[in-house]
């Protein structure tokens, strides 16, 4: 795989050394990019011990729900890469944990305003404020993070299905936009893997033996994997796709589950 030396990498949504962001971060770094990281403030020092002991920095705060932020956090951003961006790795996601499980349809208003909110609008709002920076790159990449519960049911995910479907329309759009830019605009749907926010989802140990038992490939994917899938998205052999959703989930997109979904997970 062509590397990515000297190229110049932001990864949003670190949290912890399980998150899919950090596994992002961390292989980026391996093969050769400068590594900004992004995260909230309660998981600011959690972050600057992982950058410090991967070489990556700076660590950079900001509230997705807040365009000051977002607007600083670039500014910053800025002034560290000398006016240029190549990579953007949005992996950011919330909905308040009471509202998975049960029925879709008691997602209150303020639930649902929040999951797309923080979930998908902030992707946008992430890629205009940092457009003159991947502008600048004259071949950037920007890369987002979604899941089969955009597509299909996934009794338990709910409201976050809905953003996660909002999140892929984003993708489109935003690709159909930016391509005239040479900026290119891709989603990852990795499979379910173990991570400390996953962990906290109804029925997320069921849907890893789902995935184990009818998954082609008879076995559930890693973060490693996922992380490897973001660096060809990053890299130029994947020069001419955009607006893509690229699944890593040892092949279960390919099935048909409904039987899955209704005898295999609680309802």
């Amino acid at each position: 795989m062509q590397g990515l030396d000297g190229k110049k990498a932001l990864v949003l949504g670190v949290a912890n050394k399980m998150s899919l962001a950090w596994a992002i971060a961390r292989a980026f770094r391996a093969h050769g990019a400068d590594v900004a990281l992004g995260c909230v403030e309660s998981s600011r020092r959690r972050v600057e011990k992982l950058a410090r002991e991967a070489g990556c920095g700076p660590v950079l705060v900001c509230d997705v729900r807040r365009e000051d932020d977002i607007g600083a956090l670039f500014r910053k951003l800025a002034e560290v890469f000398e006016g240029r961006l190549d990579i953007l790795v949005h992996s950011i996601a919330y909905a308040d944990l009471e509202y998975l499980g049960g029925e879709f349809i008691g997602t209150p208003r303020r639930v649902w305003t929040e999951a797309l909110e923080i979930s998908a609008y902030s992707f946008l709002a992430c890629v205009r404020e940092g457009r003159p920076l991947l502008r600048a790159s004259q071949g950037a990449s920007v890369i987002t993070l979604s899941y089969a519960g955009s597509r299909e049911v996934v009794p338990g995910y709910n409201i976050m299905g809905v953003a996660k479907a909002a999140l892929e329309s984003a993708v489109r759009y935003l690709a159909y936009d930016l391509g005239p830019e040479n900026i290119r605009i891709n989603a990852l749907s990795p499979g379910p893997v173990r991570t400390v926010s996953a962990l906290a989802v109804q029925n997320f140990e069921t849907a890893l033996k789902v995935m184990e038992s009818h998954a082609p490939m008879l076995r559930n994917v890693t973060a490693e994997e996922v992380a490897a899938a973001a660096l060809f998205l990053a890299s130029p052999l994947s020069r001419a796709m955009t607006g893509c959703v690229l699944p890593v989930d040892a092949g279960a997109h390919i099935l048909c589950r409904p039987s899955i979904a209704r005898c295999e997970l609680k309802r």
